[in-house]
């Protein structure tokens, strides 16, 4: 896998040779089978400058340190040399393609065997920009082995048979990066890309993984280095200017590098930045701390036993053996090994190991370590094929395929193994950069994706972020902010899902979560709490014991069973006396009885419907009330049979004497005890909640079950008080001072009254109050029955005895009217 820098890469003193001329190798040893090694040691923005990368160098002499010990190996390919050649691609893809061309066609040339030449091309600079070379020669017989190239397109077999790598695929990296946003809540993000292969593919994975996430992209924008700097520009003022406080960085590292230095040319908020692998790891962007706090995966950190030995093995002497060694050291120490004109000589004091650069700098091994896999699997696919288990035989033709069946474990303990696709396992390192106690910054593990792991196990935190500014709590970026619970989100018009506004929900509906898409109607006997968050069971409302109507009424009823029990006593004392007897006085007992159960059967309707209670105030009610007003109506009859009984020849008392009128008191009481019981047998009353009437709270009332039995129960009383009110009305004027006819005429006036008000007041009267007017219906009626017919009664006897003789009763001695 091979990186490209701009086009403009001119010819190098030392590695890079003008396009025309043939490509040699910077580094070399012959074989018996050759391991080509593509690096970008020299990147060349411009004719007039010149970029030498010492990361791309260790990297360089990684692989021949892995060539020679794999060479001193026993056990691997016993009897075999590995050679290496390894090229400078000068950060370009022509190079790169050129090398590998050229390589190609002198084997052929040459009548070489294919397998005696593997190409490992590589990017070093991690820039991404290898998987457009790899692109680049599919057809190639030779076997490429990538540590770099993460394009996900590379994983085609048909078009890249003999492909493989040791980095995971871009596709793996999309997915991690797509499932930690989601997991830090982040939700609203910007997103900035190569415009390249590496960035355009990966990008496109994420964003397409992302959305799988319910995470939304403000802006999505690309940028390439060969590009005007007007577009860079644009791209900076973009990220300025968002409202996205978290950016996802798909960028090859030297296209990051331009647009950090773009960034830091003014001021820029604070941004939680997102890299990939290609440059989170880059030890050059430490120096810009605006990028404090970045996370993002890379290669997991490893460590080569005796690479470091290896690269500080290295002697003025030495160095002069190489011209790309001698330029190394030249570059390190500022001085010159072949005494050029204007630059001090190197005296032999310089010491390798008192430098700081990525080339000694050993702590992290990351792509150094895809380098020894990457080799290590070549060696042993050629084991497996050419080697039985103490020969080899390097005659047997060996394919590329064969290196699908490569399974080892490494000296440093890594397994490689190779699917379908010629990919690894993924496993990444989530990298913090956090700040060291000297201020500066530095890359710090905090956890790890491995997607051989289960779903929903892949990602796992190992120890506490340092978010942008060295802040411990999460930072935060929504396009909208949460919705609480009792709202629900409702998606702005024309913007992404993400950008909603938190419509409050409506009436009887609840949210009981954060950012519901859509609010619950609550259950029928449940209403929403105040916040609309939770359904709470609604308030049940009757007519309690304890509530301030019914505590009123039941001091009345109280107060008419008082009163009617003074009059019981009254009169049974009196019983003997003219005004007690007067009026068959067992008609008078009766009907103060049902006058006391009348008072009474009101509590009935006090307290929380039941099935019985239900049941027994409608019925107690109308048998009370029906026996109460044919007592009225016997004694109604009574005064007007009795007058009629004082003309001569007329013995019509003989045929309504007290058995007829007990008898027409029980016959007229027990037809309403028939119409309760068909009642009660066919549709009987029952509790029933009522959600209808309020919203918020339930009425638990007494359903009637059959409205025709109450209405038969109501309209019989109503017609024999009707009956009584006529036939007291014709009685009125009979002579006799005290002609209870009058009084009876007066209290079934009231009675007929109160009942017919009390059917618009009990049809319209809502909940309680409903059984309240039926209440106060059967007390106003009591009261004015038991006023009417009684305390004109009652004040003569006690206050008028002189007026309860027979004589009086009977007009014999004048008097004033009453």
């Amino acid at each position: 896998m091979t990186v490209f820098s701009p086009a403009g890469c001119q010819a190098s003193t030392v590695g890079c040779r003008l396009w025309t001329e043939p490509q040699m190798p910077i580094l070399s040893m012959n074989g018996d089978f050759v391991i080509g090694g593509i690096f970008s040691i020299h990147s060349y923005m411009t004719s007039e400058q010149n970029t030498y990368t010492t990361m791309q160098l260790r990297f360089a002499r990684a692989l021949e340190f892995i060539i020679h010990e794999i060479n001193n190996s026993t056990d691997l390919l016993p009897g075999i040399t590995l050679g290496y050649h390894i090229y400078d691609s000068c950060s370009a893809v022509p190079m790169s393609v050129k090398v590998a061309f050229q390589n190609y066609a002198t084997d052929q040339s040459s009548n070489l065997s294919c397998r005696e030449m593997f190409y490992m091309c590589s990017v070093i600079t991690k820039s991404g920009y290898s998987s457009i070379v790899s692109c680049c020669f599919p057809t190639l017989s030779e076997l490429q082995v990538s540590h770099s190239a993460t394009c996900a397109c590379l994983s085609d077999k048909r078009q890249f048979p003999a492909f493989y790598r040791t980095i995971p695929s871009d596709q793996h990296q999309a997915a991690a990066l797509a499932r930690m946003v989601k997991y830090f809540g982040w939700t609203w993000i910007g997103a900035v890309r190569s415009d390249t292969d590496y960035g355009n593919y990966g990008m496109a994975a994420f964003l397409k993984a992302a959305q799988e996430e319910g995470i939304c992209v403000e802006y999505s924008e690309a940028y390439y280095r060969t590009q005007p700097r007007r577009k860079l520009e644009r791209v900076a003022n973009v990220i300025r200017r968002s409202t996205a406080r978290v950016i996802v960085a798909f960028l090859a590292s030297s296209d990051m590098r331009f647009l950090l230095e773009e960034l830091a040319r003014q001021p820029l908020p604070p941004l939680q930045w997102i890299g990939s692998e290609a440059w989170i790891t880059h030890p050059e962007f430490l120096r810009f701390n605006m990028c404090a706090g970045a996370i993002g995966f890379g290669n997991p950190r490893s460590v080569i036993p005796g690479l470091r030995e290896f690269l500080l093995d290295l002697s003025p002497e030495r160095a002069l053996k190489s011209p790309l060694l001698t330029e190394f050291w030249e570059s390190a120490f500022s001085c010159t090994l072949k005494g050029r004109m204007g630059v001090q000589n190197c005296d032999g004091s310089e010491d390798i190991r008192t430098l700081q650069n990525p080339y000694t700098d050993t702590s992290q091994l990351r792509i150094t370590n895809l380098v020894y896999k990457a080799t290590y699997a070549i060696a042993h696919a050629i084991h497996a094929a050419i080697c039985n288990n103490v020969l080899c035989d390097k005659t047997i033709k060996f394919t590329p395929w064969q290196l699908k069946r490569v399974n080892f474990t490494t000296k440093n303990g890594y397994q490689l193994t190779f699917d379908s696709n010629g990919d690894p396992v993924a496993v990444y390192e989530l990298i913090n950069w956090q700040f060291k106690e000297n201020g500066a910054l530095d890359f710090v593990p905090v956890g790890y994706y491995d997607s051989s792991k289960p779903r929903g196990q892949e990602f796992r935190m190992s120890s506490a972020i340092s978010w942008l500014g060295g802040q411990t709590e999460v930072p935060v970026s929504v396009c909208s902010e949460s919705c609480p619970p009792g709202t629900r989100k409702a998606v702005q018009k024309g913007r992404p899902v993400c950008c909603y506004d938190c419509v409050p929900c409506a009436e009887g509906e609840i949210s009981n979560k954060t950012d519901s898409l859509d609010c619950l109607h609550c259950p029928p006997e449940f209403w929403p709490s105040t916040k609309q968050d939770s359904c709470l069971p609604k308030p049940v409302e009757f007519l309690s014991w304890d509530d301030t109507l019914a505590i009123i009424l039941t001091v009345f009823s109280i107060i008419g069973v008082f009163m009617t029990i003074c009059v019981i006593a009254v009169f049974f004392k009196h019983r003997a006396s003219p005004i007690v007897r007067a009026n068959n006085s067992e008609l008078s007992f009766l009907l103060l009885f049902s006058l006391t159960l009348c008072f009474l059967c009101s509590l009935t309707f006090v307290g929380r419907p039941s099935e019985w209670s239900c049941m027994l105030r409608h019925t107690a009610f109308g048998i009370t009330f029906v026996l109460c007003i044919s007592c009225v109506l016997g004694k109604t009859v009574v005064v007007l049979m009795a007058f009629r009984a004082t003309l001569p020849g007329n013995n019509v008392m003989k045929w309504f004497g007290p058995p007829q009128q007990r008898l027409s008191v029980l016959v007229f009481t027990l037809i309403q005890v028939i119409i309760c019981v068909l009642w009660l047998k066919m549709s009987p009353p029952f509790p029933f909640k009522n959600l209808k009437l309020y919203k918020q709270k339930i009425i638990l009332e007494c359903d009637l079950g059959s409205s025709i039995g109450f209405w038969a129960v109501l309209g019989y009383i109503g017609f024999e008080a009707i009956l009584c009110f006529v036939l007291a009305f014709l009685a009125r004027k009979l002579p006799d001072n005290f002609n209870e006819a009058k009084f009876i005429t007066f209290s079934m006036l009231i009675f007929c009254a109160v009942w017919i008000t009390f059917i618009p007041a009990y049809v319209s009267s809502p909940g309680k109050f409903t059984v309240a007017v039926e209440i106060f219906a059967i007390l106003a009626s009591s009261f004015g029955l038991i006023i009417c017919i009684f305390a004109p009664k009652c004040f003569i006897i006690v206050f008028r005895p002189e007026q309860n003789t027979k004589k009086y009763l009977m007009c014999k001695i004048p008097t004033k009217a009453l």
